[in-house]
């Protein structure tokens, strides 16, 4: 092992070794069940900004969108990106303060599906046992993406096999997050949230320097394009730009309706629910944003001027190893692009330091996805219905448990090598958008929704996101062509069905619960 290699092992081992020793100090702070799954309610603007931020971003931040940016994107990313950054700033001013006070008012809720159980009087538990299915599954789906991102890091930086990647992945995440609890998983967001800012100024800004300046850059990106669509580096590259080309307005509703899921993700909502009061969510939203644009500024300028920056250091990706192209030596994967750029860019040690930030990512998200999941088995499912006089001790070792369970699930599904991270978070976000994100906004402000409805639309927004996300497979392709609106993102008839049937069974109706009316509006008068 030469002295480079020595320095990045280094990076990574005081990274790792930190967010484990930020899980160990914390786990004497979890005495109940709300300290572990909430934090008690007591968290400061700036980590529930920055962990709420850091735990939605997650590696396709660093890998799904830059590779998408490496391969002529720049549209689809530009306008999710957008979409993303409204929804960010929307779900912070309509959702934050409202869901904080409503959980509160109603029985002091702690998970999701405990809230749509409380707020909607259901006594039969069915919302309970459905919303914890679909936080398991779509959950499970969005780990796999975050333990492909550590797979593919891996063996990008130190050539370790793909599967070997996965479990130094599994074991740190599962070690701080097992023992941490909520608190432990805010903190190393946190943290998480801070480098990968750090990382994409300082990087965007020596790339652009490097390359010459702005005027520059922007045109050895174009020569790179000009030669791509020319087919001088291969035809997998140039198929891969041309069909990025094909950009229309159906594509751009998708791109944008990426924002709708930031109301229905159970781990980025939960934060609302744990910041220590609500006169601190103004300043949570504003740190929140910034963030937000600041560090998809850095995606954008990452994944399109590594194809210059890279290609004048020798490196070329997407295409098929050992083809002839001048002056490359080296090849990888796209969505590399962010780690072959760090490891490019700066000395060993920093380098290895900065691309701990896609670790980071990585860990940020499935932390916090499989705190919320494991939260909602242990608490809805086996205290709520199983063992309802459950002691918290076991209330936590069942959560722990969980935990690891789920963890292990979602390695199996991110077992093969040539998984896609973007591909693996669009179907779990269209999920948890489409199912939950209509069921938060009537539960905040249409007193009149009931169980009935909420039981209906959770099952008719899964259903529909299910079936569309699969389409390409049960429908002819000549269909699919013949009905372009059929290639829409699923999210956004997913959001539509769920809603539609949500209001229809509500109105329908007719024994709506007293109680939940009259506690409606109590919360509505409570003050902030």
């Amino acid at each position: 092992m030469d002295s480079t290699m020595v320095a990045k092992v280094l990076a990574f081992v005081l990274y790792l070794g930190f967010m484990i020793y930020i899980g160990l100090r914390n786990a004497s702070k979890n005495n109940s069940a709300s300290d572990f799954f909430i934090g008690g309610r007591k968290v400061g603007p700036w980590v529930t900004a920055l962990s709420a931020e850091a735990s939605d971003s997650s590696a396709w931040l660093l890998m799904g969108l830059p590779g998408l940016c490496y391969m002529g994107g720049i549209r689809e990313t530009f306008w999710t990106a957008m979409g993303l950054i409204i929804g960010t700033y929307v779900n912070w001013l309509i959702v934050a303060k409202p869901l904080r006070k409503c959980s509160i008012s109603f029985g002091d809720s702690i998970t999701i599906p405990e809230f749509f159980s409380n707020r909607f009087k259901d006594k039969s538990h069915i919302i309970s046992v459905i919303s914890v299915v679909l936080i398991v599954f779509f959950f499970t789906i969005y780990t796999a993406s975050g333990f492909v991102a550590c797979a593919k890091l891996f063996n990008s930086v130190f050539g370790l096999p793909y599967h070997a990647g996965l479990a130094i992945g599994l074991i740190v995440i599962l070690c701080y997050t097992i023992t941490g609890g909520y608190t432990a998983v805010c903190t190393t967001d946190f943290v998480q949230g801070t480098l990968i800012f750090v990382a994409f100024i300082i990087s965007a800004t020596i790339a652009v320097i490097s390359l010459g300046g702005p005027s520059d850059a922007i045109e050895a990106v174009q020569n790179f394009n000009a030669q791509t669509i020319a087919g001088n580096f291969g035809e997998s590259l140039k198929a891969a730009f041309s069909a990025n080309e094909k950009f229309g307005t159906l594509s751009i509703i998708s791109a944008l309706a990426w924002g709708l899921g930031y109301c229905g993700m159970p781990h980025i909502i939960i934060r609302f629910m744990g910041i220590r009061s609500n006169d601190e969510i103004k300043k949570a939203r504003r740190i929140g944003t910034v963030w937000m644009v600041i560090s998809y500024v850095g995606t954008f300028l990452i994944g399109t001027l590594g194809t210059a920056y890279l290609l004048n250091h020798g490196t070329i990706l997407g295409v098929d190893a050992g083809t002839a192209i001048d002056g490359v030596t080296h090849f990888g994967d796209v969505e590399t692009v962010f780690s072959e750029t760090m490891m490019n860019m700066y000395p060993s040690f920093i380098g290895g330091i900065f691309l701990c930030a896609i670790l980071a990512a990585s860990m940020s998200t499935a932390d916090s996805q499989l705190l919320a999941a494991s939260s909602a088995v242990s608490r809805d499912i086996f205290k709520g219905i199983i063992s309802k006089d459950a002691d918290e001790k076991t209330v936590l070792n069942v959560s722990r448990f969980t935990v690891f369970l789920i963890a292990l699930i979602a390695l199996f599904l991110s077992l093969n090598p040539s998984s896609s991270i973007f591909s693996l978070v669009s179907y779990a976000w269209a999920g948890f958008g489409a199912t939950f994100g209509p069921l938060i906004l009537l539960a905040l402000y249409w007193k009149k929704t009931t169980a009935k409805g909420a039981i209906a639309g959770l099952i008719a927004g899964a259903v529909t996101v299910v079936v569309w996300h699969n389409l390409g497979t049960i429908v002819d392709e000549s269909i699919m062509k013949a009905f372009p609106v059929l290639s829409v993102y699923e999210i956004i008839p997913g959001f539509a069905v769920n809603a539609v049937f949500a209001i229809a069974f509500s109105l329908l109706d007719k024994n709506k619960n007293p109680e939940m009316l009259a506690q409606f509006d109590s919360y509505k008068s409570m003050a902030d």
